[in-house]
């Protein structure tokens, strides 16, 4: 029987390569599913398609592309079903199969929320602040965030076909950059059942993502300084390609995300039982079933107080002695079978060199529930100690066994502990199990730097915590190090992974322009009418008034504390005001904030639907009894919100920079505020009858 061909999207078709490079086979059953191979591939042609197609994608705003992500995302929860049965042929149980796929389509909806609330809707983003250049504010800076016309390369580990692939995805075509997937060829065929029906839907532009199966063969060497290659898999395998000539010599950016010695630590205060001890092993023997232990987060080392080891030990096996490995089909498994017969040789290997200097505490010692127990690429969890864990070159601290295998390390003192974390030199994550706010701030302060995300656990937060290795899109994935030295999602941040930096400085007006934003040392356009009477489509960034004045008096301030409640003393007690920093009494804040409000507010029903709140809110200057304030007013910002909410007419977002002034022209107080402002409905949208 013939062995079908995975095939690659290239060059906008699909095509197979000319030989069979690598046999992809089922994880259990050992019968071969596909061969894999990139033979006779053209890499520069395919790299120089994907950058010609890029030229599309930046023509459509940060918002355009996400909520292609979105759309995606959507339609991927439709599919994912039929992608489970797929997977399972890894190895991967359905709980495993839920991380991997449900996992990266809600990646994609995560990154896709966040830059819709985080980027502009405009082709060039920008980073929040201008910065004053000249001493008179005639010359300002601000940095800018441009679409590379480039190529995103994203290389993928076996582990995660599918939110491995979908999370650097949305990263990387969010940020205007067309990508070209290279899943790894054990688990390919999972990517490939994705990435079909990813190009059928139509949802991306053409051209905008392709999918290599089988080797990279001499790809890297044509890449161009626009380009970026973002990497997942082994330190080895980083290590190989970070060495390929052409990235130092044209400074091409390389983000790797490796495989590292995470770990886990039991608070030297925990008592055994308590919430800290239990939530601790129940996550060592979740960690070591999830993916059978193939996840570059899973931890490896487990620093014990030397006087709990036993119990802990204890606790974490019996843990996993009540979970069924085996057919990863059934809906009762909850280890599956690593994704090859190579892994599990070398996950083999590792175990006897760790054997070398440790002890075996303890081993699985159920049945394997499958009719392919000898044929599957099954492995019993491994619980092994370390009774010398802060002597020097320990292979705990060096060696990983990529698959459910974990090593106990007694301690006495937290000195030592923090010692022999670090000696993982560099890891993407680490759990603390601790209630003691001493005993984190020591832990943190010792390892922070070596690591990309520390899990804080106690027992109020034991529940809703996500786990040990589950990545957060909110959150940074990556560490320094061993670790690969580079970072991932962490919101907006793993976007402009892929996004040039450019500082402009200028004219505040040119560059205010420019950015699509106000700049405060711009010229105000005066409204000739009231701002709050026109439709979000008829403000211009720039516009706004200026209001007639108002002198505050003692009766305005004393009205206010009783109506508030706020009688604080630099208000009502002139001796204690003569001692503090204010001299004498002083008008409050909020009254201020309130009086301005009552400047530039324009009382009519209008277009202002709803005031949703107010940012950067400073005081910078004390008002007094006598005092006369004014209001500037000026759109600062718009952004455009889709209409979802039925019971609201379409809207858009308006910030308005707010300053009030008093007679001697000083600013009192400087802010934004955030209103949703009526807007013209665009075609298709259901809007409200009234």
């Amino acid at each position: 029987m013939s062995i079908p061909i995975l095939s690659s999207y290239i060059l906008g078709n699909w095509e197979t390569g000319k030989s069979n490079d690598t046999i992809a086979v089922n994880a259990v059953t050992q019968t071969p599913i596909c061969t894999v191979s990139s033979d006779g591939f053209d890499f520069a042609d395919i790299l120089n398609y994907a950058r010609k197609s890029g030229s599309a994608l930046r023509t459509m705003t940060f918002h355009a592309r996400a909520n292609c992500i979105t759309a995606l995302a959507k339609h991927l929860k439709e599919t994912k079903k039929s992608y489970y049965p797929i997977s399972a042929q890894t190895g991967a149980t359905l709980k495993d199969s839920k991380i991997d796929i449900d996992g990266g389509i809600n990646t994609l909806l995560a990154m896709a929320s966040m830059a819709r609330r985080g980027l502009p809707d405009a082709t060039m983003g920008y980073e929040p602040d201008y910065d004053i250049l000249s001493p008179k504010g005639g010359f300002v800076g601000k940095h800018l965030l441009v679409s590379k016309p480039g190529v995103a390369v994203l290389i993928n580990a076996f582990n995660f076909p599918c939110w491995g692939m979908l999370e650097k995805l949305a990263c990387a075509f969010i940020a205007g950059m067309p990508v070209i997937v290279k899943p790894a060829s054990a688990s390919g065929y999972v990517a490939e059942a994705m990435m079909r029906d990813i190009i059928a839907s139509d949802i991306l532009p053409a051209g905008s993502i392709q999918i290599i199966n089988g080797k990279l063969g001499d790809m890297l060497s044509h890449l161009q300084e626009m380009d970026v290659v973002s990497f997942t898999g082994s330190a080895d395998t980083a290590r190989h390609l970070r060495q390929t000539p052409v990235l130092a010599e044209k400074s091409i950016p390389f983000y790797a995300e490796a495989d590292s010695l995470n770990f886990a630590m039991l608070s030297t205060h925990a008592v055994v039982g308590d919430d800290e001890f239990n939530a601790c092993a129940d996550e060592v023997a979740n960690e070591l079933a999830t993916k059978a232990g193939q996840r570059c987060t899973c931890i490896r080392r487990i620093f014990v107080p030397q006087a709990h080891t036993e119990a802990l030990g204890d606790a974490i096996m019996e843990r996993l002695q009540q979970k069924i490995i085996g057919n990863p089909e059934n809906p009762d498994t909850h280890i599956g079978a690593l994704v090859s017969r190579e892994q599990q040789q070398a996950v083999q290997s590792a175990l006897e060199k760790l054997l070398t200097e440790n002890t075996l505490y303890a081993a699985y010692e159920g049945e394997i529930q499958s009719e392919y127990a000898q044929q599957g690429n099954f492995f019993r969890p491994h619980l092994l100690l370390d009774d010398r864990p802060f002597a020097d070159n320990r292979a705990s601290h060096n060696i990983e066994a990529f698959g459910p295998v974990a090593t106990l390390l007694p301690y006495q003192h937290i000195d030592d502990t923090i010692a022999g974390i670090c000696m993982a030199r560099g890891s993407l994550t680490g759990t603390l199990y601790s209630n003691d706010a001493d005993e984190t701030r020591a832990v943190v302060a010792g390892v922070g730097a070596w690591h990309g995300r520390l899990n804080i656990v106690n027992g109020s937060a034991a529940d809703e915590n996500p786990g040990h290795g589950n990545v957060m899109p909110q959150m940074v994935h990556g560490g320094p190090g061993r670790a690969g030295g580079s970072e991932e999602l962490g919101g907006i941040r793993g976007i402009k992974h892929y996004l040039q930096r450019v500082g402009v400085q200028g004219d505040p007006t040119l560059i205010s322009k420019l950015c699509g934003d106000w700049c405060a040392q711009a010229p105000q356009q005066q409204s000739p009418v009231h701002p709050f009477r026109l439709l979000f489509d008829e403000i211009a960034v720039g516009q706004g008034i200026k209001t007639h004045g108002r002198t505050v008096t003692e009766t305005d301030i004393v009205n206010f504390g009783c109506l508030t409640w706020d009688h604080f003393y630099a208000h009502f007690d002139e001796e204690a005001a003569q001692r503090s920093f204010f001299k004498r009494r002083v008008a409050h804040g909020y009254f201020v904030l309130s009086a301005t409000a009552g400047l530039f507010v324009d009382p009519a029903e209008g277009p202002i639907l709803v005031n949703a709140g107010i940012e950067q809110l400073r005081f910078l200057t004390p008002v007094y009894p006598g005092d006369t304030i004014r209001a500037q007013l000026t759109c600062k910002e718009k952004t455009f919100k889709p209409h979802r909410n039925l019971d609201m007419p379409p809207a858009g977002e308006v910030k308005w920079h707010v300053q009030t002034l008093n007679q001697n022209n000083e600013v009192v107080a400087d802010y934004t505020i955030l209103t949703l402002v009526r807007r013209k409905p665009r075609t298709g949208e259901i809007c409200p009858s009234s």
